[in-house]
């Protein structure tokens, strides 16, 4: 027995052979070899993975120091570790257990002067790394506003989660950079690294990428770690970018005793340089490897599992597993058909203050959206009620830095007084107004007992600031001036789209190319269709403020709120999937920019939402649904349709309006696999028949928001008839815009609905 093996008993299997079932303890027992473990939802793979550990040490197989196990996230390698101690009772300090930078950045010291390092290098963080790329822009006369530091140094970063060195960028046709920061992305780049070398520093892709270098270029090292490391055993296989999985490739090409658990099915983070080709091709890699499926799922009810496997067959792009369970069937998954997204956020609501009486902690219920903007429609709701709530992975919507900028300007905008709001946004976007100027700005204000905004108005007509900043500020205080006049004339909406697309604001993002910089643009078109909730936009900013006032108090038990991209790796009791249309999702710009591999990756996030819930899982659509200031008819989503009736209860309230639409949306969807501001432009737009109509977002058009109507059907009502509407009664009709209607109800006043939701009287 080696001197870190367990003490084996001959009469008792060890302890943490017991509970496994006979799939877990195949993977577990699988010692020698290449091993894939597919691991799908709920099948107990970190379970797995320790238990494998642990036998390693107990058959003798190797001791600590000979084993690399590798995870994705700091919590996961804490939880493992914890559970390790656990079961053999002594700390695992000092084992080579940890997330692959952590790893890394271990195994580099001793070699860090191979890439021109010192061993006791520092890595930088997020604000140093972009600090330094706004250096070499401005040494190159590059414009920040246009080519943002971030955006440059997020090109950067996917070459390195790719392996490709500074010299090997021209030789990919696909990573040349496009035209940010005019075409000379590569040549920062490689400057970028040698300021980094220069500083003794590294950033987190760079840990990765010079050990793999390393490994590389020198054989006596490759083999050292050949000698040192006998077993690896990596989780969440799936989640691997090209760096890492190239780094793993090298480090097990000569025992070939590497286990990788992981799920096809549950691979979700393409857009920051997952690829799932390495879990699918690990056949291939490695021939001759055992592949172990664990299928039974401790986690969900039948329905909820049958749910989900009939939506993720329709993946092209797996290996193939069915998950089961021996547990009860469950109630069937909810399918609920809502007439527009404030009813959706009421039913929700509804349902979970019902669950919460018949005894549900709010801790076990979940609401789960597919981008971060959708989350607003739910917090307003549950604030309207009193249901506390948290955002998990974010913020609150109207806590979100952009979010807070844009409602700074419209702060401003309302009250020339508010200083607070004016030194937050007073160089977002970049003007050139650094502490100085702010200062000169508050020293003069103080003397006169003025606001900084009118302080900043009075010096622009002196000398007291240097001539490029007097010219900045003044343009800044012309701009506040204009956008209070258009607010005489125009919707304050218009006006808030306005003041964030000419401050600049709107196109700060626009230009930032990180992977965060789409779904900030969307909560901003969120924000500007909150406003045409509310008749004026002093009456919008008091809400706000009581909102933000409400959400102070976080004891007690809370609803978790979330995107599906954070829900992985949860679950809960009671999961609620709003807005599952089209577009929507699944996303129309994952499909736009990714064909069918984002078709793919948007199913497996369905997969992953159903998965969440252990008992309940309710999914929702609505027929209209009122995104960035426009209303849309809402297509349902097509995983709706692949949901299997046999487990699946469908409900509405919206009458044949709802099943009309999803009658109709395959052939829809065909319509607009043309993204719409394209069908506009060259006139390829259907109309007619029962295709719904859809307006396009503010500004897509020529900066202006654009709608597409449908001629009038026949049989369609006329001025002065009556009508039934099934939610809102009897009413008659008293203007006819193509498939649009006013109708004044007996019950509910003047409103606008669409035709095909009417029936005649």
């Amino acid at each position: 027995m080696t001197e870190s093996a367990l003490p084996k008993d001959n009469f008792a299997e060890p302890a943490y052979w017991r509970g496994l079932n006979a799939a877990q303890r195949a993977a577990v027992d699988a010692l020698d070899g290449p091993v894939l473990v597919l691991a799908g939802a709920g099948t107990g793979k970190t379970k797995v993975l320790t238990s494998r550990l642990v036998h390693l040490l107990a058959t003798g197989k190797a001791v600590p120091g000979q084993i690399l196990a590798v995870t994705f996230t700091n919590k996961a390698a804490g939880e493992v570790r914890a559970r390790i101690a656990a079961m053999l009772g002594r700390s695992v300090e000092g084992w080579y257990l940890g997330t692959f930078h952590a790893l890394a950045a271990r195994l580099l010291r001793p070699h860090a002067e191979l890439v021109g390092l010192k061993p006791n290098f520092t890595i930088l963080d997020d604000d140093d790394q972009t600090r330094l790329i706004k250096q070499l822009l401005e040494a190159e006369n590059i414009d920040d506003k246009k080519s943002p530091a971030r955006a440059v140094l997020g090109v950067i970063s996917r070459w390195k989660d790719r392996g490709i060195l500074p010299h090997e960028v021209a030789t990919h046709s696909k990573s040349q950079g496009g035209q940010l920061a005019d075409g000379k992305v590569p040549k920062i780049y490689a400057a970028y690294q040698q300021r980094l070398l220069e500083l003794n520093a590294c950033d987190f892709g760079d840990l990765l990428l010079h050990h793999l270098t390393i490994l590389r270029n020198h054989p006596d090292i490759l083999a050292e770690m050949h000698n040192r490391f006998r077993y690896i055993l990596v989780d969440e296989y799936q989640d691997t970018n090209t760096v890492q999985y190239l780094w793993l490739r090298l480090l097990a090409q000569a025992r070939k005793n590497i286990c990788c658990v992981g799920d096809e099915d549950q691979s979700i983070y393409g857009w920051r340089g997952a690829e799932v080709g390495n879990i699918l091709r690990f056949e291939e890699d490695f021939p001759g490897a055992t592949v172990v499926r664990l299928e039974q799922n401790y986690r969900s009810t039948g329905h909820i599992l049958a749910a989900a496997s009939h939506v993720i067959a329709n993946n092209q792009m797996r290996l193939g597993k069915t998950l089961w369970t021996s547990a009860d069937m469950g109630e069937p998954v909810r399918v609920q058909s809502l007439w527009d997204g404030e009813e959706e956020a009421r039913w929700v609501a509804d349902e979970i203050e019902s669950l919460q009486r018949r005894g549900v902690g709010l801790n076990e219920i979940a609401v789960m959206v597919r981008a971060g903007f959708q989350t607003r429609a739910f917090e307003e709701r549950f604030i309207q009620l009193g249901i506390p709530y948290r955002v998990l992975v974010g913020a609150r919507f109207y806590e979100r830095a952009e979010i807070r900028d844009g409602m700074a300007y419209l702060r401003l905008l309302v009250s020339p007084e508010d200083d607070l709001a004016f030194e937050r946004i007073v160089n977002v976007p970049k003007r050139g107004v650094g502490p100085a100027a702010i200062q000169q700005l508050y020293t003069f204000a103080r003397a006169e007992k003025i606001s900084l905004l009118e302080s900043a108005a009075r010096l622009v007509e002196t000398d007291e600031m240097k001539p490029k900043l007097r010219q900045t500020m003044r343009g800044l205080v012309e701009n506040f001036t204009r956008w209070r006049g258009l607010l005489q004339n125009l919707p304050h909406p218009e006006v808030a789209q306005i003041v964030l697309d000419d401050s600049g604001y709107t196109g700060m993002w626009q230009a930032d190319k990180s992977p965060e910089a789409p779904g900030r643009l969307d909560n901003l078109k969120e924000l500007i269709g909150a406003l045409a909730e509310f008749d004026t936009l002093p009456a919008f900013l008091e809400h706000v403020s009581l909102v933000m006032e409400a959400t102070t108090n976080t004891e007690g038990e809370q609803v978790s709120l979330m995107t599906l991209h954070g829900a992985k790796g949860l679950e809960f009791d009671i999961v609620f999937l709003p807005g599952w249309e089209e577009e929507i999702f699944p996303s129309r710009r994952s499909i736009d920019e990714n064909g069918t591999a984002g078709l793919e990756e948007e199913r497996r996030l369905a997969y992953v939402g159903i998965t969440r819930a252990k008992e309940r899982a309710f999914i929702s659509h609505v027929a209209n649904r009122l995104l960035y200031g426009s209303w849309v008819n809402a297509l349902p989503s097509r995983f709706l349709e692949e949901l299997p009736d046999a487990h699946v209860l469908r409900q509405s309230t919206i009458g044949n309006g709802a099943s009309s639409g999803m009658r109709f949306a395959q052939q829809e969807r065909k319509e607009r696999s043309v993204p719409l501001w394209q069908q506009l432009q060259a006139g390829q737009r259907k109309s007619g028949g029962d295709h719904f109509t859809r307006s396009s977002s503010p500004r897509d058009i020529e900066g202006h928001a654009t709608v597409i109507p449908t001629p009038r059907r026949e049989g369609q009502p006329n001025v002065g008839d009556k009508v039934m509407h099934e939610k809102f009664g009897i009413g008659t009709v008293k203007r006819v815009d193509h498939d649009k209607l006013e109708v004044y109800f007996d019950k509910k006043g003047s409103l606008k609905v669409m035709a095909g939701f009417v029936k005649p009287v």
